[in-house]
């Protein structure tokens, strides 16, 4: 019997009275986006709208909670964005959509910070149990960012996982699970010896937490079909990660390749619910996804099931993002193939 775990990506949207109170509090220009310094005001507007959405979750009745990452403007580059040894630049497209982050260049050594972990801290005043955390994959943030400083690809990866590192073993012991997004791994995966860097330094943040670390891969393909390269997919269970998530919303056909080619983790996330569109799915189309995939996967035998939204939902208005968690708080905790 394989358990399904409901869940999300994180980076959710703003509740519509935070975005305006938030918008009078902090101006509309880049300079006035989150650095790390806000005034108490800013602070207890944010306080109270991760309360709400960690109530939505719970309401939902999800299987695992986030704290929703609702300050991080620059989306997955946000914890090199607040740090210390990091200049934001310019406005720069977020991979091919309307969205925009400020390009983090990293000017000195990338030492702990503790942003994401206060977070956390945070979060866990409201979770009882089922606390789970969110960190962009290194290999994403690396490719977000800019290297003004260690000069060397190689050393920058490697840099940004000790610091994603760093940041996952200060998370309160309340975190259950990790997932690490690594959209960048199919808009531009990286090339031979960088894919088993990247293994590397995903193992190296794996390593440093006790939560089950899941390895989610989304995004539109550098072919435009929404599929892992085989060969990046090889070395990424080489890392020592519990899961690894695949986007059953832009390809499914392909997971189910990979998977019987390649083999898989113990466990699977799968995005079965659509982050980046507001139709609203079923639970009965949720649950044909899932057990379509373990029909298709035999060789498998996936202890856990982790149904998720296949990329974050701050693209929704709040109204359909609650929704979504409606139906994956709805999911029958057991499936068949």
């Amino acid at each position: 019997m394989t358990q399904l775990v409901s869940t999300t990506t994180g980076l959710y949207p703003l509740p519509e009275w935070a975005k305006d109170e938030l918008s009078d509090l902090k101006g509309h220009q880049k300079e006035d986006l989150i650095s790390g310094d806000e005034g108490e005001e800013i602070v207890a507007a944010y306080e109270d709208a991760r309360g709400e959405v960690i109530d939505d979750q719970i309401t939902a009745g999800l299987d695992r909670v986030v704290e929703g990452q609702l300050r991080w403007d620059d989306m997955l580059a946000h914890p090199l964005a607040v740090h210390d040894s990091v200049h934001t630049a310019g406005i720069v497209r977020y991979y091919d959509n309307n969205n925009f982050y400020r390009e983090p260049v990293v000017r000195g050594d990338l030492d702990f910070d503790g942003d994401v972990a206060d977070e956390l801290d945070a979060a866990a005043e409201h979770v009882d149990e089922g606390l789970q955390a969110v960190l962009p994959g290194p290999y994403t943030l690396a490719d977000l960012a800019t290297d003004d400083h260690y000069g060397d690809d190689e050393e920058f990866l490697a840099a940004v996982g000790e610091f994603l590192a760093g940041e996952a073993k200060a998370f309160p012991e309340e975190v259950e699970t990790l997932f690490l997004l690594e959209p960048s791994l199919l808009e531009s995966p990286p090339g031979d010896g960088e894919d088993a860097r990247t293994s590397e330094a995903i193992d190296a943040v794996a390593s440093a937490t006790d939560a089950d670390v899941v390895a989610h891969t989304y995004w539109e393909s550098h072919r435009g079909d929404g599929a892992v390269d085989e060969k990046v997919y090889a070395h990424l269970l080489d890392a020592d990660v519990d899961a690894v998530g695949f986007d059953l919303v832009a390809n499914h056909e392909d997971t189910a390749y990979v998977i019987n080619e390649y083999g898989c983790t113990d466990d699977v996330a799968l995005g079965v619910v659509d982050g980046k569109n507001t139709l609203v799915e079923t639970t009965d189309e949720i649950h044909e996804r899932v057990e379509w995939t373990l029909a298709n996967t035999p060789g498998a035998d996936f202890e856990t099931v982790y149904a998720t939204t296949n990329a974050p939902t701050f693209y929704l208005p709040s109204s359909k993002y609650e929704e979504k968690l409606g139906v994956l708080g709805a999911l029958d905790p057991e499936v068949h193939a």
